[in-house]
């Protein structure tokens, strides 16, 4: 592989946080940026960025990074190889090749010298904007308008970079024609009260114009920033689209979101539409390539997005936790926009551990190259030579993203047979979003505990029937966690020996008189063994339901329950208290005309009985647990636990409200812990040495 040659990377993130938000703290400079390589700096490094006079203006502009491209090529590198291929064969098929943009073409001319890849990549954007013009004229929205101007990044992205990269193979009137629509397209976005086409005022929702955590956002930044860099010079606007996004939504609304709602990296969106953060990545680093200015480090979020989506992959390498809606695979099968979303962190920050890490964990994936001919180029601009040597197993084995929620565990990394677990906790604001609040999963070669969500054709099952937590049903109908709510994580921790974590789940109900307490502890014992312990308040005449989703098969035997995964994987379930209810085992049905891709089980433990129930219930992977029996002290509900491995495990947790106490011994007797559970956070480390 080729060394990526990096544009100058000296004007950091003080500089533009200082003159942009005063008010608001700053980061550092970039100090994890890779050095020039080329030896060159641009001139006046002032915290200004500086836009080329000359085509092209946006990512090409820096001679050693271009060259580095040429080389890649001449070289052979795979990367590199393939996307001029799949860019041939749609110049020689046209149509052939899914979501083929037209830049594609346009970057092997500006690679190539060759004019057959601009006059393609020309003819199709222009045959794009007749098209749009078309529509334009005939009274209606065009294309760019669909869905709430949502792929207005792509395409108006696509109509500038052509006009950057091919600007000497445009007419005069397509020079005029392209900025004209492009630069109503952009007007409307960020106006949408007063948009219009050809004079018709079209006005339209304005979703997310001001919601930086949304996917949407993305595709408006892109357009905004794409358009102001190509054109300047050419483009009476340009200027003020670059200040709309430098100032008024990266500086002024992105950064301090991200700073308050995002600590620990990731998407409230999840696994799904939160991938979409790789178009926010890739902003940062073509804008930092093209003028020179950082803004990856403007806040913690962009590097620890990293961790954050290393760890929503399940120890097979091959899928990632299911969070959130997933409409476009709901299986949340390891896919090129998650590849992409690593890679665009490891260019932006080629120095660090973690990119070193992410590597390891993609190289032994199910994806070790891009697999679609429209996300080629992801391998190509963002290959990166010399990247810390990582190992998997320097990573931590747990990871806490608190502006999500999300607590990441596994009993190892390196072991596609470690068990591996999400325990939810945090903010319910994205529409995305579920009402999983309080929820857990499991994997362990399967998953053998996931959201129901993964089954369904649709991939966008938000109700806490299709999550693992307590339900609260009054009068036949679940009550619905509140939007806008947030769980609070009260204690957590992770050790050799355990991870844990408590939630306060009580106010995502809002007050309401039928929920009085929901709070759930999480228990992981490593390598293989899992303890939830509920305690779930609520109005006399309601009932409290105990809620596992599993695939395969389930099968009850008193307190017990055994479920068979596919493949013969097993999860076995020891029901500690309360002793006198009963599994329910049912083949659930979905609403909204939605459909099983493949049928789950349903089990729920309901007690109607008084107005509390405190729930314990151990679960084993692989036999990891051999029995399980009551054992409570005054105020606490407890269990004794053996394991198959030898160990015991005494854990008593308070009946009122959070804490309690664990042992752990091994078969000789020798305790390797005793004492209280935690009662605060305390985040993992990031690496385990």
């Amino acid at each position: 592989m080729q060394m990526r040659i990096w544009g100058v990377r000296r004007l950091g993130a003080l500089a533009l946080l200082a003159a942009l938000l005063p008010a608001c703290g700053g980061g550092g400079a970039g100090n994890n940026s890779a050095a020039p390589s080329d030896g060159g700096s641009p001139s006046g490094v002032s915290g200004e960025p500086i836009v080329p006079t000359q085509h092209p203006k946006v990512l090409l502009n820096q001679a050693g990074y271009l060259t580095s491209l040429q080389q890649q090529l001449s070289s052979k590198v795979p990367a590199a190889t393939r996307f001029q291929a799949m860019v041939d064969s749609e110049l020689a098929h046209a149509g052939t090749n899914y979501a083929f943009q037209a830049w594609f073409a346009a970057l092997m001319y500006q690679i190539t010298g060759q004019t057959r890849y601009a006059d393609f990549a020309v003819s199709k954007a222009d045959a794009f904007l007749a098209g749009e013009e078309a529509l334009i004229k005939a009274g209606q929205a065009p294309t760019v308008a669909h869905d709430s101007y949502l792929d207005v990044g792509p395409l108006v992205g696509d109509v500038a970079l052509v006009y950057d990269w091919c600007n000497a193979r445009l007419t005069a009137s397509q020079r005029t024609r392209w900025v004209a629509y492009m630069n109503q397209a952009v007007a409307n976005v960020w106006d949408p009260v007063h948009a219009s086409w050809g004079g018709k005022v079209m006005p339209w929702s304005g979703w997310s114009i001001s919601n930086p955590s949304n996917n949407y956002y993305y595709s408006f930044l892109k357009a905004t920033m794409l358009l102001g860099l190509a054109t300047d010079g050419e483009n009476t606007q340009a200027s003020a689209w670059r200040t709309q996004f430098r100032q008024a939504k990266i500086a002024a609304e992105l950064v301090p979101t991200f700073n308050r709602d995002l600590l620990g990296g990731g998407s409230r969106e999840g696994t799904g539409y939160g991938t979409a953060m790789k178009n926010l990545f890739q902003l940062y680093d073509w804008w930092e390539r093209s003028t020179g200015e950082r803004l990856a480090d403007l806040t913690p979020h962009t590097k620890a997005s990293q961790a954050w989506m290393l760890h929503a992959m399940v120890p097979t390498l091959d899928r990632l936790a299911a969070i959130g809606d997933q409409s476009r695979d709901s299986s949340v099968s390891l896919f090129d926009y998650h590849r992409e979303y690593l890679l665009a962190l490891g260019a932006l920050y080629p120095q660090e551990r973690m990119s070193g890490a992410a590597k390891s964990v993609l190289d032994a994936s199910s994806l070790p190259q891009i697999a679609n001919g429209f996300e080629l180029f992801a391998d190509y601009l963002y290959a990166v030579q010399g990247l810390p040597a990582v190992r998997q197993r320097d990573l931590s084995t747990a990871y806490w993203g608190e502006g999500t929620g999300h607590f990441f565990m596994r009993s190892a990394w390196g072991d596609k047979s470690a068990a591996y677990a999400l325990f939810t906790c945090g903010p319910y604001t994205e529409s995305h979003a579920h009402r999983d609040q309080g929820a857990f999963q499991l994997f362990r070669d399967e998953w053998l505990a996931p959201t129901s969500n993964i089954y369904t054709h649709s991939g966008i099952q938000q109700g806490e029937e299709q999550n693992n937590l307590v339900r609260v049903i009054q009068n036949g109908s679940t009550i619905a966690q509140g939007f806008g709510q947030s769980c609070q994580m009260r204690a957590l921790v992770d050790n050799a020996l355990f991870s844990y974590g408590q939630a306060q789940i009580t106010p995502m109900y809002m007050g309401k008189t039928a929920v009085t307490q929901v709070e759930r502890a999480f228990l992981f014992i490593k390598p293989a063994t899992f303890i939830v312990f509920d305690r779930v308040g609520s109005a006399a005449g309601t009932q409290r339901v105990w809620t596992l989703n599993v695939p395969g098969t389930a099968t009850a035997s008193g307190d017990r329950l055994t479920v068979m995964a596919p493949g013969g994987h097993q999860l076995d379930v020891y029901r500690v208290a309360p002793a006198d209810l009963s599994y329910q085992i049912t083949s659930p049905s979905l609403s909204d005309g939605d459909t099983w891709l493949t049928q789950p089980k349903r089990i729920e433990v309901s007690d109607t009985a008084g107005t509390q129930t405190l729930f314990l219930h151990i679960m084993g992977t692989g036999g990891s647990v051999s029995s399980a029996v009551r054992s409570d002290a005054a105020g606490q509900t407890g269990a004794q636990v053996s394991l198959s491995d030898g160990r015991r495990v005494l854990v008593r947790f308070a009946n009122d409200t959070g804490g309690g106490t664990l042992q752990i011994q091994q078969a000789s007797g020798t305790v390797l812990f005793g004492g209280a559970l935690p009662t605060t956070v305390v985040p993992p480390a990031v690496f385990a040495n």
